[in-house]
Formats: structure tokens, C-alpha cells, sequence
């Protein structure tokens, strides 16, 4: 048990390592940089005091929402403009529809001119962010009270998650390295570091990971095989405009962030997948010791088939409501199936979603396998072990 855990803590401590040390080499800034328009904005959490004239109207085209302008006084509440008391215009229409009253929490746009003078407070959203603060304090409450220490655990997994993808794979690619590459790589890191903390060093662990990476590569063999006989890319993406533009200043690998995407939008799935095969296994197993690694792989085929078909499912129908205003587009313009099914957005939703389906039914034999000869394996050892304890005369349980 002690043994169990120093390995486990080591392991922890290496892996945050890792991290941290790429994260500060990724992320340091480059004295070469030339400031973009972006980064000479600031943006600021900023509270509506006084509106000296509104216009805006009810519209009926829009349901109701109120289309116009106001003039407003605003207080800066973040910032190094903390507490100016400023007036900005405020433009309302169907999409930026930021209708502001008297104490309105609001974001504004500060831009600065080449002096560093500020000349324009612009109102740019609503400040979400407490009722979001509270909305993520509800979510992780729920988890700590449902699943206790295992419910830490998994919010400690999904933070190592979301912080890596944020600091390590989107420097990483935008410094060039191939986005598929990257994506293989931190989705290899992260299931490795978020199981270990789910589950600590042991082979329900091992089996989960390799079966995880398995599915994801399968899914990215798959996803590369249609983009290439479509053919697809990133280029095809809504937001490629935008990252052309860019990527004349950086080495960034436009064409590969589709297949990168794919990859880490399966990700999860998988790994929900391969640990709950695993974990039902490994609990058979307990029960059952005596069974074969062919009882066990059957088994395991059997528990992922059920598994198969709801994770498809879910992928799927995930993919279908991010698509689903244009859907309804499609329908309110009468486009021709053809055109539908042959639109880049729609081509690029079916296939994120067929990929991870087929990362999910590429991880369940994998899985199934794996665990088949790794718990029999461990068996193997612990009856040799034993036998040589009984020999020498030291007889103990060897778990």
C-alpha cells in the first residue's frame, strides 16, 4: 500500500513537472512580437450609472428585442482605468444586443491610440462571468457531494485537461509543430494524468490509457483517410478566414486543425468508454478470479457493446445541435440535399462525429484485450510470488 503510493505520488509530481515546464518554455513571450490592433484593446468589467438619452425600440422581426441606440455613463469597476466615470454610445441591434439598464454589468472595449491615449470605450457583451462563476460552483458541488473523493478527483482531472490544451497544445501549435501531432501528443498527456488522478497507478489505469490512445488513434487514421479523399482540411473551416490572416505572422499549420479538432472532440468519449469497460471488468474479475482471458475479453465485448451504441449516439446528436441553426437554415431555404450533404460545415459534423464513433468501436476490442492478458498477467505474478513465499517458508497474502 505504501509502495502504491509513493509511486503514485511520484508520478503525480513528475507529470505537473512536465507541465509546468513546458508551460513556461511555450509560453514566454517573444521580444519580436509586433503588438497586433487585438492587443492594444483592453478590455473592462464596467457598471451603467446614468443613460442620458435611448432611442431603442421594440423590433418585430426580432421578437421583440430592442433595436437601436444609447448613450450611456459608465463606471470602470476593473483596470487600470478602475473608477472612471465614462460615456460611451451604445449601438443595439439584432446580434450585439446588449440592452443596458440603470446597474447594468457590462464588458467594454478600451482602445488606445499609438500615444497610448484612450479614445474609444466600446460596449461589447454583458459581464457573465459571475452567474458563470456560480453556475461552475453548482457543477463541481454536485460532483464532490454525488462521487465524494472520486467527484475531486474528477474536477482535479478535468482542470489538468482543460489547462493543458490552454498552455501547452494551442502555443505548441501556434509555433508550428503539426496540429495533429499535437493533438495525438497532449490527448496521449492528459488521459494519462487525468486517469491517474481518477484511479491512481494501477492496471485498470494502463489498460484505460492504451485503449484510449488506441481509440484516438484509430479515430485520427480514420478522419485523415476521408479529409484526404473528400478532401477536406482546416481550410475549410468557418474561422479559416480569420486564422489566414494571422498565420502570415506565425508558422501556424492551417490545414491540420480539422483533424486536430476531431481528435480532441472525441477524446472524451473515449476516455469515458475504455475506464468504464475497464472498471466493469476489473469488478468481474474481482468476483471471478478463475475466469480465462477469453471469458474476460467476452465479457468486456459484451459490456462495450452497449457501451458502443450510446456513446455513438451521443457524439452524434453533440454534433448535430452544433450544427443545428444551419439546419434549420437549410430547411428555410429548401437546399437540395446534394448541397446539404456536400456543405463544408455539415461534411466536417458528420465526420467529427463518425470518427469518434469509430474511436469508440476501435477502443472497446482494445480495451477488451488489454485487459484480458494485463489482469491475468497480474495473476500469474501474485501465484508465482505466493508459491515462492510458501517454498521459503514465509507464507503471507499476497494481494
Amino acid at each position: 500500500m505504501k509502495k502504491n503510493l509513493k509511486v503514485k505520488i511520484i508520478t503525480t509530481m513528475l507529470m505537473l513537472l512536465v507541465f509546468l515546464g513546458a508551460a513556461v518554455v511555450l509560453n514566454r513571450p517573444n521580444t519580436k512580437d509586433v503588438l497586433s490592433s487585438a492587443q492594444k484593446r483592453m478590455f473592462a468589467v464596467a457598471k451603467v450609472t446614468g443613460i442620458s438619452n435611448d432611442n431603442a425600440a421594440p423590433d418585430t422581426w426580432t421578437e421583440g428585442r430592442r433595436i437601436g441606440n444609447q448613450e450611456l455613463k459608465i463606471k470602470i469597476l476593473t483596470g487600470k482605468h478602475k473608477g472612471a466615470v465614462l460615456d460611451t454610445i451604445n449601438y443595439i441591434d439584432a446580434y450585439y444586443n446588449v440592452d443596458a439598464k440603470l446597474g447594468t454589468r457590462i464588458i467594454v472595449r478600451l482602445d488606445y491610440n499609438d500615444e497610448g491615449d484612450l479614445y474609444v470605450v466600446a460596449v461589447t457583451n454583458y459581464d457573465r462571468s459571475t452567474v458563470l462563476i456560480i453556475a461552475l460552483a453548482v457543477f463541481a458541488a454536485f460532483i464532490m457531494v454525488a462521487g465524494g473523493k472520486q467527484g475531486v478527483r474528477a474536477l482535479l482531472g478535468l482542470l489538468f485537461t482543460l489547462l493543458n490544451l490552454w498552455f501547452i497544445l494551442i502555443p505548441l501549435v501556434l509555433r508550428g509543430v503539426s496540429p495533429i501531432f499535437a493533438a495525438i501528443l497532449i490527448s496521449a498527456y492528459t488521459s494519462a494524468g487525468a486517469l491517474l488522478v481518477l484511479t491512481g497507478f494501477t492496471k485498470k489505469t494502463l489498460c484505460a490509457f492504451l485503449g484510449c490512445v488506441g481509440g484516438v488513434m484509430a479515430a485520427g487514421i480514420f478522419a485523415w483517410i476521408v479529409t484526404t479523399l473528400t478532401p477536406m482540411n482546416g481550410f475549410n473551416m468557418s474561422e479559416a478566414e480569420e486564422l489566414i490572416l494571422r498565420a502570415s505572422d506565425l508558422p501556424l499549420k492551417i490545414s491540420g486543425l480539422l483533424i486536430s479538432g476531431i481528435l480532441l472532440s472525441a477524446l472524451g468519449a473515449l476516455m469515458d468508454t475504455s475506464m468504464s469497460i475497464v472498471s466493469a471488468l476489473h469488478e468481474v474479475y474481482e468476483q471471478n478470479p478463475s475466469l480465462t482471458r477469453k471469458q474476460i475479453f467476452r465479457s468486456g465485448m459484451n459490456i462495450g457493446r452497449d457501451t458502443m451504441g450510446t456513446m455513438a449516439n451521443t457524439l452524434i446528436l453533440a454534433f448535430v445541435g452544433s450544427a443545428f441553426n444551419l439546419l434549420i437554415l437549410f430547411q428555410v431555404y429548401k437546399y437540395p440535399m446534394i448541397q446539404i450533404l456536400n456543405s463544408d460545415m455539415i461534411v466536417i459534423e458528420i465526420l467529427q462525429g463518425i470518427a469518434g464513433s469509430i474511436g469508440i468501436i476501435a477502443t472497446t476490442p482494445l480495451v477488451a484485450a488489454l485487459s484480458a492478458v494485463i489482469f491475468q498477467t497480474h495473476k500469474e505474478r501474485n501465484v508465482k510470488s505466493s508459491k515462492g513465499n510458501i517454498k521459503n517458508g514465509n507464507i503471507r497474502k499476497v494481494s
